[in-house]
């Protein structure tokens, strides 16, 4: 897998959040043409852009602001979790408690409850800005 898209309203927000989670911002910068027109299927398409990665190198999250065509709704914004189609996606975290306080700055609220698996993970889900949720996993010892 390459990266994970996720079409937002408020771009800085969202990069902020990342990298609170520990993401590194690649680049950031305005998308147009009709060669994303093609790829995407949207004409008159203008957005911004930014690629995020994990502190491993190994995966990418995508952000995308829509200045036109403007971006729609398809879900409820807060869906819940059992709503069809991509709902989270999951961290791997070395101290749970230090990055959901880092996270809570930027707005962040737990969905349900911080948990633990047996004596393997510590985990949680948390709607950050925009209703994103991010799952949050601290493999115990």
């Amino acid at each position: 897998m390459d990266n994970v898209l996720i079409v937002v309203e408020d771009l800085d927000t969202v990069i902020d959040f990342f990298v609170e989670l520990g993401m590194e911002l690649e680049g950031k910068g305005p998308v147009e043409g009709r060669w994303v027109e093609r790829v995407i299927g949207i004409d008159d398409v203008r957005q911004d852009v930014a690629m995020l990665r994990t502190p491993d190198g190994h995966g990418r999250v995508e952000l995308a602001m829509f200045h036109t065509p403007e971006a729609i709704r398809a879900e409820p914004k807060d869906a819940p979790a059992n709503t069809l189609g991509i709902r989270r996606i999951m961290f791997a975290v070395d101290d749970i408690e230090d990055v959901l306080a880092r996270l809570r700055t930027h707005g962040a609220e737990l969905v349900g409850e911080l948990e633990q698996y047996e004596q393997i993970y510590r985990l949680c889900y948390v709607r950050g800005p925009e209703g994103i949720i991010v799952g949050l996993a601290e493999q115990l010892s």
